[in-house]
């Protein structure tokens, strides 16, 4: 056995390590392998030191890299072990994710991109699949010949030129057929050249057009148009079938037609025709599946010989025309007057014949007259005009192709006429014996034309489509494809010419060649039978539909396995040999509907519309790549141009509306429906397409001219950075605060939810990852639609702070950030919380940003909620550019919030006219064209009350408390027992008559303050009072006492240890009314209230203003708006200076207290909403 031998010494200045330890770090350097010796296992003695320890690994036991393109072949793993030396040392530890060149190169030169194609399916059906595994694959010999150019040639050469070429010439004329075939040949040159540049771009895999237009432009457009090329060439398929079935019903047996035509005119006979179309072609697309289901081998095996039909058929063409010049065909025809006649139940074209005994009638005389007598009754233009016979075929040296330059068109049922004859009729008299004469049976115009015509041209993907079995893909397709198309479009045009010179006008016109005896037309002028083109083409239209019911299921399949197109998902499977069942019997349905149709004019536009939005999107994404300059787009094949492209995705869609504008407009519908089907419910795919790159050269496009300038107030809307906290699991703390950014949003707009991490990038990198999956699954949960940022720093400040600066790029940024108000801010250990938040505020001042804080966000609806009735009131009381008009109509669209009126509240101060200003807002709203109920609330000045006095009392002193972190544990008890006595104290012996001391101790799990409460239910544990005149003092004698630490805030409402809840109240009662300041119900007690004033005078009367504006904003707005839904209003700023900044936390709370959903809003220094339009 062959093994590896690595020695680990201990080096003089390390510390003991044992011999397990080293067979850990090996461990961790092999990940999953199995020492060979037992040297090293667990339980070892510990090596000495400077001792040897020797591992010796299996020689297979390396780690195989993983890459698309490595193979894992036995011999490539021996090829790859031999980077253990010391000159690629440096680089062993990155070898599992970045192999060495050697052993990547050798598995390129290795790789196969051969497909399962024929010879698979033929060996899993001989069961011989087991042992072919085994097998070396065999690499791919077609060359260009047998790969690309001749399946080109059998697909491109079809039906169309053998039944109705010589009807496009004789309606269209030589010039209007030329063009039709030059525009068509040209759209599919172009087409090629474009194809020609992106099979050239790199190893295009089995699967041909829809593999390089999924991966040009994405699964959606790929799908899309993956679908349409299946439709068409199921459609095909449909075509071919009843091309074989008219040459089988009017050419070849007649006689064979269940619903017989003898004796039918008009309707009557097109219908019964139609019928036989229909149950014959039936019957042969059944045959042909079963074909096609018992193997593809035979389908193969059969093409050479179809397409040798085709081959020899055309030479055969070739030839009569040759032999038209030296010794013209007789195919004669009779015409009676100027029209046409069916030459089936007449041997002589004349009235009568000289016999020796006489003048005898003869079989065209008998049609025409009722007896067979000189003085019978006949036909009245039968009896004003001549019988005569015409050449058929003149010669291509008759001069007649000047006759047949110009167009004809019918209207169906018209004579088909020759113009250069004389002909005697009496307009009165109605056209009689119709039968007799060959007809028009569609309306032509030039539009049908192009559509019956350009079937005959697609099949220009049969190279690509083969590129698995190619020897060099990158070489044969360009030239193959490209000279496959210059020899068919130079025999089309030619054709078209010599068909014009060589067959007179009414045989040309005449579809079914009525005329010439039933012949098939281009048979006539056939050489050396007409039965060589009529078995020629029936043999290869049929070959044709075989090929079709061949390749599309595997198209369907290809669609269905890379799982872009959720619906179809069921069709990528088959038989066990990897046949596509359930997509052939699909495919059969489908064709079944064209067969149905039962005509081939009408079927031939309607696969015409779906080619033509294959090649158009193919030349689009040539363009697309050119334009945009893909690195990658390195095509081999130099010879395209983006302009060449666009010119054929010009004639593509120029083509699709000439054939048939409402065919054009089902099949773009078509497309679309399954383009944003795939959009909608599709797996998502990263193919690195050129859409992907376009949306790229278009975001730039637009970040590039929104950096011009600020936008229009117009145009405003809230770009929302939504701030969110993690937990240890990383998953977010606020659900509902995303819930919120989708009512605000609607979908519309810019929306970043960031959060932040705490540590180092490099440590945290996988709590990032997470942290980031955990955004996006919740964005998805709650319909968000926008980007997810995590930022990693050294502290949450920092990392917020980052986020806050670098979210967004460009004129793309955030210009409002949501956040919520920090719960359980007033813990000893939520310290950090509050402090972050309050420096968060000041930042989105500086940065000139709105601010929006949901205080309870835990109570806001979820998107599932809807509110019946209620009110979203709006405090509107100071100017903050319109935010607050603003965010209420935003809401309002939501369907949560869609029922809500709403309601504007503005507070009048005592020298304000309150009158004047309801009208004045009244006329505002009117004019903001937003509905809503509009109050002024008056407040009158008064006093500062002695509670605002004890309120900002309690609020100073436990701010000194703060400072006292770095006292001792037993120090800080003290300190808080000394402040609570004395300011116990100092009420007693002020009124102690008025003042109730209730002291309640009560023991609380100190968990219980870890969880998130709606701050305004932090109540205390005491029975309820009726005066909002509380205090309430904590201590959290868990929180360290460190330098390093910031102060902990302290509350005047609680007062908690781990164990224990001391709490003081005093409440004051006077004639049953509550809330009242204490000592204010009596003269006695404001006499106190005046005696009192020491213990106030070293109060902040900043702090004391504050408060006061506070709790008479409380007061308002609990009594406007407490059964509100949602309460809006203006959020103050914080203190410039910072030494008051838990204080500031503090009147927020007092001015939100008693509310339940509060949204506090701060404008960002610019108007958001006008009036104007």
């Amino acid at each position: 056995m062959s093994g590896q031998r690595f020695t680990v010494s201990k080096s003089e200045g390390e510390g003991e390590q044992s011999a397990p330890d080293v067979q850990g770090e090996v461990n961790q350097l092999f990940e999953g392998d199995e020492p060979a010796t037992s040297s090293a296992k667990d339980g070892a003695e510990p090596a000495a030191a400077g001792a040897e320890v020797i591992v010796v690994l299996k020689g297979e036991s390396n780690p195989k890299e993983s890459s698309p393109f490595i193979n894992s072949s036995d011999a490539t793993a021996e090829k790859t072990q031999q980077y253990d030396g010391k000159n690629m040392a440096l680089f062993e530890e990155e070898m599992d994710t970045s192999p060495m060149v050697s052993s990547l190169l050798s598995s390129l030169a290795n790789y196969s991109n051969l497909p399962q194609g024929s010879k698979e399916h033929e060996e899993a059906e001989n069961n011989e699949a087991t042992e072919t595994r085994k097998k070396p694959v065999k690499a791919p010999q077609l060359g260009t010949l047998m790969g690309v150019y001749l399946p080109c040639i059998q697909n491109i050469f079809g039906v169309i030129l053998f039944l109705r070429m010589t009807w496009l010439v004789g309606i269209g004329g030589v010039v209007g057929t030329f063009i039709i075939v030059f525009m068509c040949c040209s759209t599919t040159m172009l087409t090629a050249i474009s194809m020609s540049a992106i099979a050239t771009n790199g190893v295009v895999p089995a699967g041909g057009s829809y593999y390089m237009i999924s991966r040009s432009l994405g699964p959606e457009f790929g799908g899309a148009v993956g679908i349409c090329f299946y439709l068409g060439t199921t459609f095909a398929g449909a075509m071919y079938i009843l091309g074989a079935i008219e040459l089988l019903l009017i050419y070849i047996v007649p006689k064979a037609a269940i619903f017989p035509l003898e004796g039918l005119e008009g309707a009557e006979a097109e219908a019964a025709l139609l019928n036989n179309m229909r149950v014959y072609g039936t019957i042969l697309l059944t045959s042909m599946a079963t074909v096609v289901f018992v193997g593809v081998k035979y389908v193969n095996k059969l093409a050479l010989v179809f397409l040798a039909c085709v081959i020899l058929s055309i030479v055969a063409v070739y030839a009569g025309v040759i032999k038209t010049a030296v010794d013209p065909p007789i195919f004669p025809v009779c015409v009676l007057g100027n029209r046409t006649l069916v030459w089936k139940t007449f041997d002589v074209c004349a009235k009568t014949l000289e016999t020796a005994n006489g003048t005898v009638t003869t079989q065209l005389w008998q049609m025409f007259c009722d007896s067979p007598y000189m003085n019978a009754t006949c036909d009245k233009y039968f009896v004003a005009n001549n019988v005569t016979e015409i050449q058929g075929i003149p010669g291509v040296t008759s001069g007649i192709l000047s006759e047949n330059l110009f167009a004809t068109y019918y209207e169906k049922g018209d004579l088909i006429a020759r113009e250069n004859m004389e002909s005697v009729e009496d307009v009165d008299d109605p056209l009689t014996n119709s039968n007799r004469y060959v007809l028009a049976d569609i309306t032509s115009f030039f539009t049908l034309l192009v559509g019956i015509y350009f079937p005959s041209v697609t099949g220009i993907m049969a190279g690509s489509n083969r590129s698995g079995d190619l020897r060099d893909a990158q070489k044969s397709i360009p030239i193959g494809t490209i000279a496959a198309i210059t020899t068919t479009s130079i025999v089309y045009m030619s054709s078209v010419i010599l068909f014009g010179a060589c067959i007179d006008g009414v045989v040309l016109r005449d579809k079914f060649g009525e005329g010439v005896h039933g012949n098939l037309v281009i048979g006539t002028l056939a050489w050396p039978s007409p039965w060589v083109i009529v078995i020629g083409s029936f043999f290869s239209t049929c070959g044709a539909g075989l090929q079709s019911l061949t390749g599309a299921p595997r198209l369907l399949q290809a669609i269905a396995k890379d799982g872009i197109v959720p619906a179809l998902r069921i069709f990528g499977h088959g038989k066990a040999n990897g046949e596509p069942t359930w997509s052939l019997l699909l495919t059969a349905c489908i064709c079944e509907i064209g067969i149905l149709i039962a005509s081939l004019d009408a079927v031939a536009p309607i696969l015409s519309m779906f080619f033509l939005m294959c090649y158009m999107f193919v030349n689009l994404a040539c363009a697309l790549q050119t334009l945009l300059r893909t690195p990658n787009w390195r095509p081999r094949f130099k010879f395209y141009h983006w302009t060449l492209s666009f010119l054929g995705m010009s004639l593509c869609l120029t083509l699709m509306f000439l054939c048939s504008w409402y065919y054009a407009i089902v099949a773009m519908v078509i497309a679309g429906s399954i383009y944003k089907y795939i959009e909608f419910a599709g797996a998502e795919k990263e193919w690195g397409d050129g859409i992907r790159g376009l949306s790229l050269s278009a975001a730039r496009y637009a970040l590039m001219r929104l950096e011009e300038g600020q936008p229009h107030t117009k145009n405003w809307r809230p770009q929302l950075l939504v701030l969110v906290s993690t937990d240890a699991e990383q998953n977010v703390e606020q659900p509902r605060l995303l819930s919120l950014t989708n009512q605000l949003k609607a979908g519309k707009g810019l929306t970043i939810v960031g959060t932040a991490l705490e540590g180092t990038y490099l440590a945290n990198h996988d709590k990032a990852q997470r942290a980031e999956q955990a955004l996006r699954k919740l964005m998805e949960t709650e319909k968000v639609k926008g980007f997810c940022q995590v930022t990693v720093s050294s502290n949450l400040r920092d990392a917020t702070s980052h986020l806050l600066q670098a979210s967004g790029l460009g004129g793309l940024k955030h210009n409002a950030v949501l956040v919520s108000w920090p719960r359980n801010w007033k813990q000893g250990d939520e310290h950090q919380h509050w402090r972050n938040f309050i420096e968060l505020v000041r930042e989105t001042t500086a940065a000139h940003l709105a601010l929006l804080v949901p205080k309870n966000i835990s109570a806001y609806p979820s998107n599932g909620e809807r509110f019946t009735e209620g009110h979203i009131d709006v405090w509107w009381i100071v100017h903050d550019g319109g935010m607050l008009m603003l965010l209420p109509f935003l809401l309002r669209q939501h369907k949560v919030w869609r029922k809500c009126k709403m309601r504007i509240f503005t507070v009048a101060q005592m020298d304000d006219n309150s009158i004047q200003m309801k009208k004045d807002l009244t006329t505002f709203l009117y004019h903001l064209r937003i509905d809503a109920m509009v109050e002024v609330v008056e407040m009158q000045d008064s006093d500062i009350s002695a509670y605002t006095y004890e309120k900002t009392l309690v609020m100073e002193q436990r701010s000194q408390m703060l400072k006292k972190i770095n006292l001792t544990k037993t120090e800080r008890e003290r300190e808080i027992q000394s402040i609570t006595d004395s300011s116990r104290g100092s009420i007693r012996r002020k009124n102690p008559a008025a003042v109730t001391t209730q002291l309640s101790v009560s023991e609380e799990n100190p968990a219980a303050s870890k969880e998130e409460k709606p701050e305004e239910e932090s109540k205390s544990t005491s029975p309820p009072v009726s005066s909002p005149a509380q205090v309430q003092l904590i201590h959290d004698n868990t929180t360290p006492a460190s330098p390093a630490t910031p102060a902990t805030p302290l509350t005047p409402e609680e007062v908690q240890t781990p164990g224990t809840q001391v709490q003081m109240t005093w409440t004051e009662k006077c004639d049953g009314e509550a809330a009242k300041p204490p000592g204010a119900c009596t003269p006695e007690g404001l006499k106190d209230i005046f005696n009192m004033k020491p213990e106030w005078e070293n109060l902040n009367q900043f702090n004391v203003r504050r408060m006061h504006t506070a709790l008479r904003l409380n007061e308002v707005i609990v009594k406007k708006s407490s059964e509100a839904k949602l309460v809006l209003l203006n959020m103050p700023g914080p203190p410039k200076n910072r030494t008051g900044d838990e204080n500031y936390m503090e009147f927020l709370e007092v001015l939100t207290e008693g509310l339940n959903r509060v949204l506090l809003v701060r404008g960002g220094g610019r108007e958001v909403i006008t009036i104007y339009s």
